[in-house]
């Protein structure tokens, strides 16, 4: 794994180097490789007090999972574990608590950092056998703790993460990652998203997410510093990019279009900023020109990519719907009996990588990650275009209306920059004779139906038009920002709605 090399390498040749900062600390590369010590100490300790069988797709090597707010402590914490034969996990406190039971549970994690009392009691009555422990407590536990041997490089075939696709709103389906399977995803990165030795780069947010947890393993893959924050706060933020020389930035869209606004307040504090990096496809327009229009010197790249296969292509110019796909990773577009489909049709996306996992976790989930020829598929829909893959949701964004397949996701970036209009979710409505109708939700209570008729008209073909038009005070929307499709469902359908029909 490179990152343990780097960072051995690293806190011999320049030990003060930041290697992870929160809003009040600071850890070096030199004290990380020392405190790696006792952090261990401490995991396999807890371990071997209540030893819980792994899943057995890590090969016999205990989890431990970190639940808690602070992403300064989750991110050490998983640093130091790194160069040692054990697997971290990061789950997301804000998740659902049987969400989070489930995954303990099922996945075989037998040591969690948590201070959910709810959750160690929750943990206990499904009679799991492991350990919780707090943070504080942990903390002493370490500060006190016998240092154990040095971290060292690990073989290429050890599970190294258990990460997890979902937990928001569906059960958590768990899946490994390899330190092999990393260091194709960082050869990768590091070709294409500029994780430079020495930059300084901010990741606010969770380290639950995978965005902000991948950001952490390549700076200190290349020996640059993780800068974390557990909230996106303009002037704090302000302040940590001039006073620490941030020079990147890697951030889900929602903090991007915060990240623009507080660069509107306070300019200067942003002159040193040379480059933004976001995940998901089809970033909207106005986040694009808003930044733009900012922060004129600052690049952005939009990549995509799935946390189960790894990175797949960008996007950096233009609207951003089309996404060159990186060198060396496989796509293919197929129908529902699995052949390809020529250009410009709508199918399952099918990607061959090296860093893609081998699955999910038996004890999670039954569903196929990886064929047997290696070809992997998240069930994202898409189509190319001339050579490019433009990225058209998962199954459910996909509407059949009267026949037609209608991506919701091109319906909504149709009213990207309409004047006026705010934040909106496109979503499928049943229909007994078409099947299902197309309707557009408009978060806010101003909105003129005849305006967004004749607006959509001019940009979308005729089956693509929503039939339906409604508003709601606000679109629900998960702890990262995003909308949520399949509940935005739900509220207009509910007798009890919230939602006017225009």
């Amino acid at each position: 794994m490179p990152i343990t090399r780097t960072v051995l390498e690293v806190s011999q040749a320049h030990p003060e180097r930041i290697a992870i900062a929160g809003p009040d600390q600071v850890v070096t590369y030199g004290e990380l490789v020392e405190q790696s010590r006792r952090t261990f100490a401490v995991i396999d300790a807890l371990h071997g007090e209540h030893p819980v069988v792994p899943a057995p797709e890590t090969g016999g090597i205990p989890i431990t999972a970190v639940s808690i707010d602070s992403s300064f402590h989750a991110a050490r914490i998983v640093a130091g574990l790194a160069g040692y034969r054990a697997v971290s996990a990061t789950i997301d406190p804000l998740w659902p608590l049987a969400h989070r039971v489930r995954v303990v549970v099922r996945s075989g994690i037998g040591v969690v950092i948590s201070d959910s009392d709810e959750l160690a009691g929750a943990l206990a009555a499904e009679g799991w056998q492991g350990t919780v422990i707090g943070l504080e407590r942990f903390l002493a536990r370490e500060a006190a703790a016998a240092p154990a041997d040095p971290p060292t490089v690990r073989d290429g075939d050890e599970a190294f993460l258990l990460l997890f696709s979902s937990g928001t709103t569906s059960d958590p389906k768990a899946f490994l990652k390899t330190r092999a399977q990393y260091r194709a995803n960082f050869a990768i990165s590091s070709a294409h998203l500029e994780p430079l030795p020495g930059v300084a780069t901010l990741a606010p947010g969770p380290l639950s997410y995978s965005l902000t947890l991948y950001a952490l393993i390549e700076c200190l893959a290349s020996g640059g510093g993780a800068h974390l924050a557990d909230t996106f706060e303009p002037t704090a933020i302000a302040g940590r990019v001039r006073e620490e020389g941030i020079t990147r930035v890697v951030a889900v869209p929602a903090i991007v279009q915060a990240l623009t606004d507080a660069a509107r307040r306070d300019p200067s504090a942003f002159a040193g900023l040379e480059l933004v990096v976001t995940g998901g496809a089809n970033l909207p327009v106005s986040i694009r020109t808003g930044l733009a229009d900012v922060l004129r010197g600052v690049r952005l790249i939009s990549y995509y990519g799935a946390a189960e296969i790894g990175f797949i292509g960008d996007s950096r110019g233009g609207d951003g719907t089309l996404i060159d796909v990186y060198a060396g990773i496989g796509i293919s577009v197929r129908d529902e009996v699995g052949a390809q489909v020529p250009d410009g049709e709508v199918g399952e996306l099918w990607v061959l990588a090296d860093a893609c996992s081998d699955g999910y976790l038996a004890g999670t989930a039954s569903e196929v990650l990886r064929g047997p020829d290696g070809w992997a598929t998240v069930h994202d829909q898409a189509r190319v275009v001339d050579g490019r893959l433009m990225l058209l949701g998962r199954a459910g964004d996909i509407a059949v209306t009267g026949g037609h397949k209608v991506s919701l996701p091109e319906v909504e970036r149709a009213f990207d920059g309409m004047p006026g209009l705010g934040a909106v979710c496109a979503v499928a409505l049943p229909h007994p004779r078409l099947g299902a109708v197309v309707a557009l939700v408009v978060e806010g209570v101003d909105a003129d139906k005849d305006a967004l008729r004749v607006w959509a008209g001019e940009r979308l073909a005729p089956q693509f038009v929503p039939r339906r038009w409604y508003t709601v005070p606000a679109l629900p929307r998960t702890a990262g920002g995003k909308i949520r499709r399949g509940t935005t469902a739900e509220v207009i359908l509910a007798p009890d709605s919230t939602a006017v029909r225009l």
